[in-house]
């Protein structure tokens, strides 16, 4: 049986996942300085972004996908971080810098859905 419930995760993956190929350079630009191919982290990172997407769609693959989804909201997670910091270095809007605080916690909750939907049954 097909849950609708993965739906909205599977569409947020695979609408990210694409906009990593469609707009890389501003993925590139949240790259830590310490990934020494951003573009190439921007492409991985996109691919199993919609892989993860598709793997929610079919029940054999759900189950790994999820985790595989859950491991790459935490490995994104220092990106998140660089962008927090390199917008506070910036003097960026006070509006910008607090969307950035605000995206942080939402990883979590992010993992949480997936984890909800996919593999807690």
């Amino acid at each position: 049986m097909f849950p609708l419930a993965v739906l909205g995760p599977a569409a947020l993956f695979f609408i990210a996942g694409g906009l990593h190929f469609v707009m890389p350079g501003f993925f590139d630009r949240i790259m830590p300085p310490w990934i020494p191919n951003a573009r190439l982290a921007t492409y991985v990172s996109g691919a199993f972004e919609i892989a993860g997407a598709i793997g929610l769609l079919i029940p054999a693959t759900r189950v790994a996908a999820a985790w595989g989804l859950i491991a790459l909201l935490a490995a994104v997670l220092p990106a998140n971080i660089h962008m927090l910091n390199e917008a506070r270095a910036a003097n960026a809007s006070a509006g910008y810098i607090a969307g950035l605080w605000v995206r942080l916690p939402l990883q979590p909750l992010l993992m949480w859905w997936v984890w909800r939907v996919a593999i807690r049954r």
